[in-house]
């Protein structure tokens, strides 16, 4: 066993982990805002990690070229997901009592097609 197998393997492990965190942090923290930061911060870091530790384990293979891909699909699309699931849970649920500082309100008053 080479010293980058032992690398590849030290990733995938604490990727998996991260993961497992972010699924338990989904299923136990009790509101919308402090489930979409658990479902986007540490699973799309777990998920790196898992595809890092890949990339090490089949260096050289035409692979790893999707796996590139796929990391940068996940940092593309996670914030913007998360933007919109944390604005229809602005909108639908009484969050403002929960927030120090409401950035959302004269946005939400307004209306999105106001350009003013």
């Amino acid at each position: 066993m080479s010293i980058s197998d032992v690398a590849a393997a030290v990733l995938v492990v604490s990727g998996s982990a991260l993961a497992l965190t972010a699924a338990i942090g989904v299923v136990r923290f009790p509101d919308t805002l402090s489930r979409m930061h658990a479902a986007t911060k540490p699973q799309v870091l777990g998920l790196l990690l898992v595809l890092v530790g890949a990339a090490i384990r089949l260096r050289g293979n035409v692979d790893v070229g999707m796996l590139i891909l796929t990391g940068m699909f996940a940092v593309i699309t996670a914030p913007v997901v998360a933007n919109r699931v944390g604005q229809f849970a602005y909108r639908e649920q009484n969050l403002r009592d929960m927030l120090t500082k409401d950035e959302l309100q004269t946005y939400a008053e307004r209306g999105p097609n106001d350009q003013n």
